[in-house]
C-alpha cells in the first residue's frame, strides 16, 4: 500500500540525520581546528604580555590567528613556542614577540592600508589583516609567495593581497601606504618604500649588517623620515636588488663575537649592542672583571626565558672547532625540569637551507660560586653555515652573571 506521509517521513528523518551529521562534522572541524587554543593563549600571556607589548587590539589579533597553521606539518608542535621556525627557501617564520612587536610598533588602524616586504608563510599579513583594511604583501620565493596566497584565501584573510616580486620595489600601483612592515634586513631603507609611505605614516625595519640589526621605526614628516631606534633584533636578508646592495657581507671564516664586553650600549636602555632577544638580563656597571660592565641575568620562574643570543656565518666545511671562553659568576642557580633547563652557553648550528643540524654546550653552571674564567670547545657540523650563540640561565632560576665573551675559530 503506498502512503504519501510515509514517503515524506522517511525524507524529513534522513534531512534531519545529514543535517545532524552535519552539524556534527563542523563541531568536529572547529574543535580540531580549536585544539591548539589553549596553546595559543598561553603564548600571547607568557611570550608576548609578559614581554610588554599592551595594544589590545593586537593581543586579540595573536590569540585568533591560528599560528600552526603558518608553519610545516612537522613544526606544529612547535608552533606556540616563542622562536622562528624554518619554512623552506632559507625563510623562517618569526617568533610571536617580534610579530606582536612590529605590528604594535606601527598601530594599524581598520581605515588604514598596510604593505608588507616579506610574505612568508603568510603570518605577519594574517594578524594585520585583522586590524587594517587592506594588507598588501610581497613575497620574492615564488613558492613561499604562492603557498601563502592559497593559504590565506583558505583560512579566510579575504582582506590580504598577495603579490609575487621584489619588495625593494615596493607596490607603486597601490600607493602611498599608511603603514610598512619589513620583515626581513636590509642594509638600508629602500629608496622605493620611503616614496611609498603616505605623509604622517609609519614604517618598521630592521636594519644593520647581516648579524648585527636594529629595528628601527620611521614617521614621515614633510616628506622625510624621522627615525627611531628600537631593540636589537636578527632577520634573514632582504634578497634581490637590496642583497646586491650590501656593502658588507658576513666572513663565515672568521666567526667571532662581537661586543662581548657588553661595553657598547648606544641606546642607554640597558640593553647591550649586537645582542637580540634579550630576555630578563641588565647591564651592571660596578666592579666588572673585565672593562666597565657585565651581563646579568635572573629569574625566579622555572622554565622563563632569561637569555640573549647572537647570530653568525660560519663555513663546517672549512672551521671544524668554536673554542669559547668567558667569565662567570653565579648565585643559587637551580636547573628547570627540562634536561637544558641550565645555566649555560649554547651555539646552535644551522644549514645552508637554515635548518638546525646540532649543537654545542658549555657550562652547567649550578650553584654559587665567584667570579672564574671558564671555557671550552664546540665541535661545528661540517654542513653548518650559520650559528646561534644563546646565554643565560636557559630556565633555570637564580643569578647567572657573564662577561668578556670571545670565540675563536679552528680551522679542520
Amino acid at each position: 500500500m503506498f502512503i504519501p506521509g510515509t514517503v515524506r517521513m522517511r525524507r524529513l528523518i534522513a534531512f534531519t540525520a545529514i543535517m545532524v551529521l552535519t552539524v556534527y562534522a563542523t563541531q568536529g572541524a572547529i574543535r580540531a581546528a580549536d585544539r591548539f587554543r589553549p596553546q595559543r593563549l598561553r603564548m600571547v600571556e607568557e611570550f608576548i604580555v609578559r614581554e610588554g607589548v599592551k595594544n589590545p587590539r593586537v593581543l586579540a589579533a595573536m590569540r585568533s590567528v591560528p599560528r600552526h597553521e603558518f608553519v610545516p606539518v612537522r613544526l606544529r608542535r612547535s608552533a606556540y613556542q616563542d622562536g622562528a621556525l624554518a619554512i623552506g627557501y632559507r625563510q623562517t617564520i618569526s617568533p610571536p614577540f617580534i610579530v606582536a612587536y612590529m605590528t604594535e610598533s606601527i598601530d594599524p588602524q581598520p581605515d588604514e592600508r598596510v604593505l608588507e616586504i616579506g610574505t612568508g608563510s603568510g603570518y605577519q599579513a594574517a594578524v594585520l589583516s585583522l586590524l587594517a583594511k587592506t594588507v598588501y604583501t610581497i613575497e620574492i620565493v615564488p613558492q613561499l609567495g604562492r603557498s601563502a596566497a592559497k593559504r590565506l584565501k583558505r583560512l579566510g584573510y579575504r582582506n590580504v593581497v598577495p603579490k609575487i616580486g621584489d619588495g625593494y620595489k615596493g607596490w607603486p600601483e597601490h600607493a602611498p601606504f599608511d603603514k610598512i612592515i619589513v620583515t626581513c634586513s636590509p642594509e638600508k631603507v629602500p629608496q622605493p618604500l620611503i616614496d611609498q609611505l603616505k605623509e604622517g605614516g609609519r614604517l618598521i625595519v630592521p636594519l644593520g649588517r647581516r648579524y648585527q640589526q636594529v629595528f628601527y621605526l620611521f614617521e614621515k614628516r614633510n616628506g622625510k623620515l624621522v627615525r627611531t631606534k628600537l631593540i636589537p633584533t636578527l632577520f634573514v636578508p632582504m634578497t634581490g636588488i637590496s642583497e646586491d646592495k650590501r656593502a658588507v657581507k658576513p666572513d663565515p671564516l672568521h666567526p667571532r663575537i662581537i661586543n662581548g664586553g657588553f661595553e657598547s650600549d648606544s641606546n642607554s636602555d640597558g640593553r647591550p649592542d649586537n645582542w637580540h632577544y634579550q630576555r630578563q638580563c641588565k647591564l651592571v656597571g660596578k666592579d666588572a672583571p673585565q672593562g666597565k660592565r657585565f651581563l646579568c641575568f635572573h629569574n625566579t620562574e622555572a622554565g622563563r626565558l632569561a637569555q640573549l643570543l647572537q647570530g653568525m656565518a660560519v663555513d663546517g666545511r672549512r672551521i671544524g672547532v668554536l673554542r669559547v671562553t668567558l667569565s662567570v659568576r653565579n648565585d643559587q642557580t637551580i636547573r628547570g625540569a627540562k634536561p637544558y633547563e641550565q645555566p649555560s652557553l649554547f651555539i646552535h648550528f644551522y644549514d645552508p637551507v637554515r635548518r638546525p643540524i646540532g649543537s654545542g654546550q658549555i657550562g652547567r653552571w649550578l650553584g654559587t660560586s665567584d667570579w672564574r674564567r671558564v671555557s671550552g670547545r664546540i665541535k661545528v657540523p661540517p654542513k653548518a653555515r650559520e650559528a646561534i650563540v644563546r646565554i643565560g640561565l636557559n630556565g633555570a632560576t637564580g643569578t647567572l652573571c657573564i662577561d668578556d665573551v670571545r670565540l675563536t675559530p679552528e680551522h679542520r
